[in-house]
């Protein structure tokens, strides 16, 4: 395993590469295929270790820390996937083991955003892997109204009881405490990253896509990745009996064996 990092948009990433390349490799031939994890919402590149080090018996996986997340450095201002994406890219041309193509993997937040870069970049993706992929945003509509509530809120910070306020506004609106859980940019970039659905964008996916979700997934739940299922050609959905949104947490020798059977 080798850990790094590398400055992107004046930020500096972290990412780490699990899976030496192969001893063909060293003798001038191909190494590995690359494999790209991505992954979601508070999460890190630390908690997809234990998924990445089975698929580096195959792949050569690389796994970074998004920004604002991990040991990865916050954006200056608020970003939308769309910036992610463009992170993602430059990201991508920094790394010469990514350069003839890759698979990519998603999950959650990560899901959306290699759907997002899969659309743009469909050329580089060898197979795109969505892990319970929350590329389906309900009640948009409702959801960009308490964007601006969000930011009006910022005018009543002077009043007292304000924190007590603004936290069972957001526990009620949002059902989730993931806005309370960041700080800084990072919170009106959640807000931007909720209120972009991709619902009537995934049948842009023109390459091979594996769809993998858990049974028992309530934060995407299983309607989700067959909606994203029947949307795409060429997708298969593979489901994880007892997995919830967390299989790579929970059930990661589970998830990387659905993942080498499908790739």
């Amino acid at each position: 395993m080798i850990e790094n990092k590398v400055l992107i948009k004046n930020l500096e990433t972290h990412y780490k590469i699990f899976g030496p390349p192969t001893p063909e490799a060293s003798a001038g031939q191909s190494q590995r295929e690359p494999f790209l994890i991505l992954h979601g919402w508070g999460s890190n590149l630390d908690r997809w270790q234990k998924v990445a080090e089975i698929l580096a018996q195959k792949y050569l996986v690389i796994v970074p820390d998004l920004p604002g997340f991990g040991k990865s450095q916050e954006p200056l201002q608020s970003w939308s996937i769309d910036n992610y994406v463009d992170w993602l890219s430059e990201f991508i041309g920094t790394l010469p083991e990514l350069g003839e193509g890759f698979y990519l993997a998603g999950h959650s937040f990560g899901g959306a955003l290699a759907t997002k870069f899969t659309i743009r970049y469909n050329q580089q993706v060898k197979k795109l892997l969505l892990i319970s992929s929350a590329c389906i945003r309900a009640r948009t509509l409702i959801r960009k109204i308490w964007y601006r509530i969000a930011k009006m809120m910022k005018v009543l910070s002077f009043l007292p009881g304000y924190t007590t306020l603004r936290k069972s506004v957001y526990k009620f609106v949002l059902r989730k405490s993931d806005y309370l859980s960041v700080s800084g940019v990072m919170k009106e970039t959640y807000l931007r990253v909720i209120s972009d659905d991709l619902s009537h964008k995934i049948n842009f996916l023109k390459v091979p896509t594996i769809i993998i979700w858990g049974d028992k997934d309530e934060s995407t739940p299983i309607t989700e990745g067959e909606f994203i299922h029947h949307r795409i050609q060429h997708s298969t959905l593979v489901i994880i009996n007892g997995a919830d949104h967390s299989p790579h947490i929970k059930m990661p020798e589970t998830l990387a064996q659905k993942i080498l059977e499908n790739t």
